[in-house]
Protein backbone atom coordinates (compact mmCIF):
# COMPACT_ATOMS: atom_id res chain seq x y z
CA UNK A 1 0.00 0.00 0.00
CA UNK A 2 2.87 2.10 1.53
CA UNK A 3 4.86 1.41 -2.18
CA UNK A 4 1.55 1.89 -3.99
CA UNK A 5 0.69 5.77 -2.66
CA UNK A 6 5.10 6.47 -2.74
CA UNK A 7 4.43 5.68 -6.65
CA UNK A 8 1.66 7.90 -7.06
CA UNK A 9 2.78 10.73 -5.67
CA UNK A 10 6.12 10.15 -7.69
CA UNK A 11 3.93 10.23 -10.66
CA UNK A 12 1.77 12.89 -9.82
CA UNK A 13 5.36 14.64 -9.59
CA UNK A 14 6.56 13.77 -12.87
CA UNK A 15 3.19 14.11 -14.99
CA UNK A 16 1.37 16.63 -12.64
CA UNK A 17 1.84 19.59 -15.46
CA UNK A 18 -0.11 17.29 -18.30
CA UNK A 19 -3.51 16.82 -15.59
CA UNK A 20 -5.99 19.70 -16.29
CA UNK A 21 -6.48 21.71 -13.28
CA UNK A 22 -9.54 20.11 -11.80
CA UNK A 23 -7.41 16.40 -11.56
CA UNK A 24 -4.27 18.53 -10.28
CA UNK A 25 -6.57 19.47 -7.37
CA UNK A 26 -8.34 16.56 -6.35
CA UNK A 27 -5.33 14.19 -6.16
CA UNK A 28 -3.45 16.55 -4.01
CA UNK A 29 -6.22 17.14 -1.60
CA UNK A 30 -7.10 12.96 -1.85
CA UNK A 31 -3.54 11.56 -1.18
CA UNK A 32 -1.37 15.13 -0.05
CA UNK A 33 -3.87 16.84 1.88
CA UNK A 34 -5.67 13.63 3.04
CA UNK A 35 -9.04 14.90 2.39
CA UNK A 36 -11.68 12.09 2.28
CA UNK A 37 -14.16 12.09 -1.14
CA UNK A 38 -17.46 13.34 1.01
CA UNK A 39 -14.97 16.38 1.73
CA UNK A 40 -13.92 16.47 -1.65
CA UNK A 41 -17.33 16.32 -3.02
CA UNK A 42 -18.74 19.31 -0.85
CA UNK A 43 -15.76 21.62 -1.75
CA UNK A 44 -16.61 20.96 -5.34
CA UNK A 45 -20.17 20.43 -4.80
CA UNK A 46 -20.14 17.33 -6.48
CA UNK A 47 -21.47 14.16 -5.55
CA UNK A 48 -19.15 11.42 -3.96
CA UNK A 49 -19.51 9.29 -6.82
CA UNK A 50 -17.89 12.14 -9.18
CA UNK A 51 -15.05 13.00 -7.27
CA UNK A 52 -14.14 8.99 -7.01
CA UNK A 53 -14.70 8.82 -10.81
CA UNK A 54 -12.60 12.02 -11.30
CA UNK A 55 -9.54 10.58 -9.05
CA UNK A 56 -9.94 7.39 -10.85
CA UNK A 57 -9.91 9.09 -13.84
CA UNK A 58 -6.44 11.32 -13.19
CA UNK A 59 -4.97 8.09 -12.06
CA UNK A 60 -5.64 6.74 -15.23
CA UNK A 61 -4.43 9.42 -16.94
CA UNK A 62 -1.20 9.41 -15.11
CA UNK A 63 -0.45 5.61 -15.87
CA UNK A 64 -1.08 6.27 -19.42
CA UNK A 65 1.36 8.96 -19.57
CA UNK A 66 4.06 6.87 -17.87
CA UNK A 67 3.40 3.73 -20.28
CA UNK A 68 4.23 6.18 -23.56
CA UNK A 69 7.22 8.82 -22.12
CA UNK A 70 8.24 6.07 -19.29
CA UNK A 71 10.03 9.00 -17.00
CA UNK A 72 9.06 7.06 -13.33
CA UNK A 73 10.65 4.24 -14.94
CA UNK A 74 13.61 6.09 -16.00
CA UNK A 75 13.80 7.72 -12.65
CA UNK A 76 13.89 4.39 -10.56
CA UNK A 77 16.59 2.77 -12.91
CA UNK A 78 19.10 6.10 -12.26
CA UNK A 79 18.63 5.76 -8.40
CA UNK A 80 19.24 2.54 -8.14
CA UNK A 81 22.41 2.93 -10.14
CA UNK A 82 23.24 5.99 -7.95
CA UNK A 83 23.25 3.62 -5.02
CA UNK A 84 24.85 0.77 -6.36
CA UNK A 85 27.75 3.60 -7.59
CA UNK A 86 27.67 5.12 -3.54
CA UNK A 87 27.64 1.64 -2.26
CA UNK A 88 31.34 1.19 -4.30
CA UNK A 89 32.53 4.36 -3.46
CA UNK A 90 31.92 3.87 0.68
CA UNK A 91 34.09 1.28 0.49
CA UNK A 92 36.91 3.55 0.28
CA UNK A 93 38.87 1.71 -2.03
CA UNK A 94 38.27 1.26 -5.67
CA UNK A 95 39.73 -1.88 -7.44
CA UNK A 96 40.08 -2.46 -11.30
CA UNK A 97 36.49 -4.41 -11.42
CA UNK A 98 34.75 -1.57 -9.71
CA UNK A 99 36.49 1.08 -11.28
CA UNK A 100 35.00 -0.68 -14.93
CA UNK A 101 31.48 -0.81 -13.00
CA UNK A 102 31.44 2.91 -11.97
CA UNK A 103 32.33 3.44 -15.65
CA UNK A 104 29.47 1.52 -16.70
CA UNK A 105 27.17 3.41 -14.35
CA UNK A 106 28.04 6.85 -15.71
CA UNK A 107 27.64 5.60 -19.07
CA UNK A 108 24.42 4.36 -18.04
CA UNK A 109 23.26 7.61 -16.50
CA UNK A 110 24.70 10.10 -19.54
CA UNK A 111 22.53 8.01 -21.64
CA UNK A 112 19.71 7.67 -19.78
CA UNK A 113 20.04 11.62 -19.54
CA UNK A 114 20.19 12.14 -23.38
CA UNK A 115 16.42 9.88 -24.10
Amino acid sequence: MLDQLNRINLLFDIYAPLLTDRQQEALQLYFSDNYSLAEIAAEYMVSRQAVHDLIHRSLDALEKFENKLGLYRLFNEQQDLLSEAEEIVSTGQIDLLQHGRLKEIIAALKSGNEQ
